[in-house]
């Protein structure tokens, strides 16, 4: 394994460094409010850092997802990213990938996930249908034959975040396959405040035109849900070190009977903690976006990424705000901004013993 970026990953990092220090300031957040930023996502689009992804990979994803975590900014780059970018440059065919590639590549497009699937979703009697055919070789399982046409969903997802920026949605169905819903006809939004100000909202589907994304079969379900693990997980990584950062800054400014707080020894070891956590977490999620740029399995290794994501993270932006004092719970302070993100991230990558659960059943079955 060699986690050392590639000269255009690094580039592109800094890029996304610049662009997200510069534009998602204490102050634009604070107007942004619960929602998204849509000219720093402009600004994403036209530096071109959506389009390279497909180039950079999923470890390039990380490294730029992590600038995002550092500063709380708030834009749907990681939601478009995976479940629109990556999914259809991997699962899409050859005409979807013509015809999505270049508006998710210059923001005209937005992809939100409904994922991982929740039994909400069903397949219409036109579905069913095509996935008959399916079995009975009238059409390919590779889902890249025109004749699967178009299918219709129906159902509701509780909670979809970014669904208020987006154009499309990525649904799963009861059968785990994948479906490219464009928002409109037959689709419902009803907004849906989170923890983290991630512009959800509640997903309602009555017959809605959907295409599939990849066939029975082809694993896309499974792929696309790690990949996203993977990506949360080093938007994790960036969360929890942007709010180690600021506590550090301040501990080393505040002082107590005439020291400074970092030169007290509880206050290195539990800064010291979060460091450790914080490294897991990015380390973890490294070595499952390497895997996958390499064409290894990884999908194990997606589940270790989440659940150091969500156990460890947790801890580390508690860390952050306690090591803040009262200045911490002040709601209009930045470091309470990392507090929410990180424990949205938790809820969202599952929590640990889920996680753990999961990971432990592929492993029983040597998965």
């Amino acid at each position: 394994m060699d986690f050392t970026p590639t000269e255009a990953q690094t580039e592109a990092r800094d890029l996304a460094a610049r662009i997200f220090g510069d534009l998602a300031t204490h102050e634009r957040l604070k107007t942004a409010g619960t929602g998204s930023d849509p000219e720093l996502f402009k600004a994403l689009c036209t530096a071109g850092l959506v389009g390279a992804v497909t180039e950079l990979g999923l470890l390039g994803l990380v490294l730029l997802l992590e600038e995002q975590g550092r500063t709380t900014a708030q834009a749907p780059y990681a939601a478009t990213c995976v479940y629109g970018l990556l999914a259809v440059a991997s699962h899409g065919t050859p005409e979807q990938r013509e015809r999505l590639l270049p508006g998710i590549e210059d923001g005209s497009v937005v992809v939100g996930g409904a994922l991982p699937a929740q039994g909400g979703v069903r397949a219409t009697e036109q579905q069913r249908g095509v996935r008959a055919a399916e079995r009975q070789g009238a059409v390919r399982a590779s889902g890249q034959d025109k004749a699967s046409g178009q299918g219709e969903l129906t159902g509701s997802v509780p909670v979809v975040p970014w669904l208020r920026d987006a154009t499309h949605v990525l649904v799963a169905d009861t059968d785990r396959r994948l479906w490219l819903a464009a928002l409109g006809e037959g689709t419902g939004i009803t907004p849906v405040e989170l923890t983290a100000p991630w512009s959800a909202g509640r997903l309602t589907l009555d017959r809605a035109p959907a295409e599939p994304l990849g066939g029975p079969g082809t694993g896309a379900y499974a792929d696309v849900l790690a990949t996203a693990r993977t990506a949360f997980a080093g938007l994790q990584a960036g969360v929890c070190a942007g709010s180690l950062a600021r506590a550090v800054a301040h501990t080393n400014t505040r002082e107590q009977f005439g020291r400074p707080l970092a030169t007290r020894q509880a206050v290195q070891l539990r800064a010291a903690d979060a460091h450790m956590d914080t490294e897991a977490i990015r380390v973890t999620a490294y070595e499952a976006a390497w895997r996958r740029d390499a064409g290894l399995p990884y999908v194990t290794h997606a589940l270790t990424a989440a659940w150091w994501a969500s156990e460890a993270g947790q801890r580390v932006v508690h860390t952050g705000q306690h090591l803040h004092g009262g200045a911490g719970a002040d709601l209009d302070h930045p470091v309470h901004r990392h507090f929410l993100w990180g424990r949205q991230l938790d809820a969202y990558l599952g929590s640990g013993a889920e996680v753990l659960q999961e990971l432990g059943e592929l492993i029983a079955h040597g998965e």
